[in-house]
């Protein structure tokens, strides 16, 4: 019999993409998509598409991509992310990955980040591969307040081993239509990393961190890695990528100074 694939998506007020990540994936066996609590219709387009909707207030983006992945019954897991899309050629190599009798634990995928509706191809944002695919069980997440990164393991006798191979054909990731979107995302992300900056002892007021380090941020993505080459999307996209790096230690430093006031 051949292995089974299920999917499994965390959402949250998504009814502008769960359509379209959805019906990339029909031909999966299983649908699982979590949801801590959405007031518009994400939850009924889930159930258009026949897929299981568990509702689950957040646990923060760690544990609740976990706690997706384990609810997952299928011989294989898929996480996805609500703006991200399966390409017709993504589907056939997982198909064919699955049904491979020589099969590793997990595979990474090229995520395929489009700005504005333009496909960034440079300053470090392609091919961002991404370890999304792996045999039920095996996926663990690594412990982190953003930008969480999930592994495969496979446990031997002489200890524990990451194996994990590349296809080639793209996820689509449909991350930021707006510059509102882009960021308010930012805004979030800074919060964040301004978490964990303060558990790494980034919480004085430091001019390096806050006005330095994005320039240095900016001309390394901008300019030797090649950002410059995809237009104006480029340049906004590495400019507030920058301001981002600002926020975050700036954040960190407020963040520091309001628990230092506390009594």
């Amino acid at each position: 019999m051949p292995d089974t694939l299920s999917i499994a998506i965390v959402a949250l007020n998504e009814e502008a993409n769960l359509g379209r990540v959805l019906e990339s994936v029909r031909w999966a066996d299983e649908i699982v998509v979590v949801d801590s609590g959405s007031t518009d219709r994400t939850c009924d387009i889930v159930r258009e598409y026949g897929a299981r909707v568990i509702h689950e207030p957040w646990r923060g983006y760690v544990a609740q991509k976990q706690y997706a992945v384990d609810l997952c019954v299928k011989d294989w897991v898929l996480l996805l992310d609500a703006d991200e899309e399966v390409s017709a050629g993504l589907a056939e190599e997982i198909r064919a990955a699955i049904r491979d009798p020589n099969a590793l634990s997990g595979y990474r995928l090229p995520r395929k980040n489009l700005f504005l509706g333009r496909w960034i191809r440079h300053g470090g944002f392609w091919p961002d591969r991404k370890l999304r695919l792996c045999r039920r069980g095996s996926g663990k997440f690594r412990e982190a307040s953003v930008h969480e990164t999930m592994d495969v393991e496979e446990y031997h006798g002489g200890g524990v081993t990451v194996i994990s191979k590349e296809l080639r054909a793209p996820l689509l990731h449909h991350s930021y239509p707006t510059l509102s979107d882009y960021i308010d995302h930012m805004n979030r992300y800074s919060s964040l990393g301004a978490e964990m900056a303060m558990a790494k002892g980034h919480t004085g007021f430091s001019v390096i961190n806050i006005a330095i380090r994005p320039w240095f941020t900016f001309i390394y993505n901008y300019f030797l890695r090649l950002g410059f080459l995809d237009g104006r999307e480029g340049l906004l996209l590495h400019l507030y990528h920058a301001v981002y790096v600002s926020w975050k230690y700036a954040k960190a430093w407020e963040l520091g100074r309001s628990r230092e006031s506390q009594p």
